[in-house]
């Protein structure tokens, strides 16, 4: 086996990537450990590197005297070109060991498109692809993240899954592996985790289909395996563990500041959004625990800017307070504090003016669609008097450079709504205008931005069929047609990166086939444009006997057996169908805070309790 040196550093792109080293990456001695765990992120150093969960699972494990969290990325092309010709196996950063040293191989899924460069990180580190094919002595692959709530297109990949917040659970599993390490009983080891809260272990179950496809039955192999798997959450989220110390690249990333989360789940009910049903409940940090912890990040790592991360940010119940204290104690050290995006509705332009008093950033809406009808039934809870009032303030206050971000092909769309997109564009840049001139700053620029709806598991729309490829570019084409402004700048995706999400997304265990066909025929990268080929997937569909439009283009029945039904969010899936035929009345359904909408989540997991933070004096 060779081993990363010198010569092969200097032929490649971004060397850093490679190296590790960073200022607090965790260095142990390994003859003192007795589990070795990879956290592994399938995409390039800059992505993984700025992702908060991969930030505290690696602190969290390390926190663990007997295990040691190594991190490891997909190398790019020309780095696993280098590394095949010179039989150097994917390492981890740490301690440069061959990922199949380690005990457990850890992926988090972030994005459908990233799935082939897992199968080509486990064959870069000699570990087989299908866990079915996996020998005593390879590591256990272990599945998390949000793309883990429909686990089936990987369920030979991986071992096991976790679902849910991987802060307690992950204990449970490494207690549990200590106990049969070195016992060569992978086969007990996994029955045994399947009683974890929150573990899927997908050999334990059997899936049989009907004649048209659907699914018929899924049922575990034995009595002992539970036939519901529960996700976990943190209960407590004051006080879970958040690293003091992050890893500070060598390189630039694509965030490169502190992370600062102030809480977890949302209350909105957008209907197009997995992220808002699967994190229930609503947990909030505290003020002052978010200031000291954003005191002891800045210390120990330089960093200048401070991120608030949440799904949305401006309902953080004391977010005034927290962004005017944070702002004030580090004004001395310029200390910039950001917001990833702000909703329309909380637009604070007092609040943003104070920001902007450390750094000037642009600033970006996500009105999501462009007419009313739309908004209220993706249930978006927004105006375009409330938008219009946005930009108006802001471009008093010295903006000039403003993104919108837009979907299309949401379920239940007329070609009028797409056309709204345009004409929503053009009615911020007239608002622009009508600002005096000496008030008003020069160079407008406004970005619409539109991205192609993919139904994802566990939203109101997970029953709805996939717009078609036809339709989607028809929709950019009256997007297009109808801008007039040169002040405004229009970019689209590619519909047929979100055809192959689509499939993957919404899956079952038959697409597993494809996505190792597509890999063997040369996929990987498939989120970045210049990698993904179409063609090379319709092959791999073609070859597998798989159908596609049956996954992207179909409309499910509300009786459909789903691949993911056996997962419990604690959201009802009533509650799920009802939001799906208010959508087709648009009729809105209003922010939980006004009011409990019975999703379940409060009588499911949390004995009628649905809020913790700062939210509950307002709202109980």
């Amino acid at each position: 086996m060779g081993k990363i040196n010198d010569d092969i550093l200097y032929r490649v792109e971004k060397p850093a990537r490679y190296i590790g080293g960073e200022l607090n990456s965790v260095v142990k001695d390994k003859s003192n450990i007795d589990i070795r765990f990879a956290f592994c992120f399938p995409d390039v150093y800059e992505v993984g590197m700025s992702h908060l969960g991969m930030k505290i699972l690696y602190h969290v494990l390390n926190s663990r005297k007997d295990t040691y969290c190594e991190r490891c990325f997909a190398p790019w092309p020309d780095m696993e070109k280098l590394m095949r010709e010179n039989s150097i196996p994917l390492y981890a950063l740490e301690s440069k060991d061959s990922l199949s040293e380690f005990d457990f191989v850890g992926f988090t899924l972030q994005y459908e498109m990233s799935y082939t460069n897992i199968l080509n990180m486990l064959n870069l580190a000699n570990i087989p692809l299908r866990a079915s094919e996996r020998k005593e002595t390879d590591p256990l692959v272990i599945c998390g993240g949000p793309c883990a709530y429909n686990p089936e297109p990987l369920y030979d990949i991986a071992d096991l899954f976790q679902l849910g917040e991987g802060e307690e659970a992950l204990h449970e599993v490494l207690d549990l592996y200590k106990k049969y390490k070195g016992k060569n009983d992978k086969k007990a080891f996994l029955r045994e985790a399947s009683h974890i809260k929150g573990v899927y272990v997908p050999s334990l179950y059997e899936v049989k289909y009907k004649e048209d496809g659907t699914i018929m039955s899924f049922e575990p192999k034995f009595e002992d395996v539970p036939k519901r798997v529960v996700k976990r959450f943190i209960k407590d989220f004051n006080n879970v563990t958040y690293p003091e110390e992050m890893v500070v690249p060598y390189t630039e990333i694509v965030h490169d500041r502190i992370m600062l989360e102030t809480f977890r789940g949302c209350t909105r009910g957008c209907r197009f959004c997995q992220a808002g049903m699967i994190y229930r409940p609503v947990r909030e940090k505290k003020t002052d625990k978010l200031i000291q912890q954003a005191e002891t990040l800045l210390k120990n790592t330089g960093y200048e800017e401070i991120s608030l991360t949440s799904l949305s940010i401006c309902d953080y119940s004391d977010i005034r307070n927290l962004v005017f204290s944070l702002i004030e104690k580090h004004k001395e050290d310029k200390i910039g504090v950001s917001l990833p995006s702000i909703r329309i509705d909380s637009f604070s332009v007092d609040l943003i003016k104070e920001i902007q008093k450390v750094r000037k950033t642009g600033l970006t809406f996500a009105p999501e669609a462009g007419s009313q009808r739309m908004r209220d039934i993706i249930n978006k809870g927004v105006t375009e008097e409330n938008l219009m009032n946005s930009v108006r303030n802001a471009f008093s206050s010295g903006w000039s450079t403003i993104k919108l971000y837009f979907m299309i092909g949401l379920p239940y769309e007329t070609a009028e709504d797409v056309k709204g997109i345009a004409e929503l564009g053009e009615k911020v840049t007239d608002e622009y205008f009508k600002i005096p001139r000496d008030i008003r700053k020069k160079g407008l620029k406004v970005t619409l931005s539109t991205s192609i709806f993919v139904p994802k598991p566990f939203t109101p729309f997970q029953w709805a069929p996939q717009d078609t490829m036809e339709a989607v570019r028809e929709k950019i084409g009256i997007v297009r047609k109808n801008i007039k402004s040169r002040s405004i700048t229009y970019n689209w995706h590619e519909s047929m990166v979100s055809y192959m999400e689509a499939i993957f997304a919404r899956g079952d265990r038959r697409v597993s086939d494809v996505l190792i066909k597509a890999y063997e025929l040369g996929q990987r990268f498939d989120g970045w444009t210049e990698y993904f080929h179409f063609d090379v997937w319709m092959e791999a569909l073609k070859a597998c006997n798989v159908d596609g439009d049956f996954y992207a283009y179909r409309q499910r029945d509300y009786s459909e057996i789903l691949p993911w039904d056996f997962i419990d969010i604690g959201v009802n899936k009533e509650f799920l169908m009802k939001e799906n035929e208010r959508a087709k009345v648009a009729e809105v359904t209003p922010d939980c805070r006004l009011g409990c909408k019975q999703c379940g989540i409060n009588v499911n997991f949390k004995e009628g309790k649905c809020f913790e933070g700062a939210i509950c004096d307002q709202i109980q």
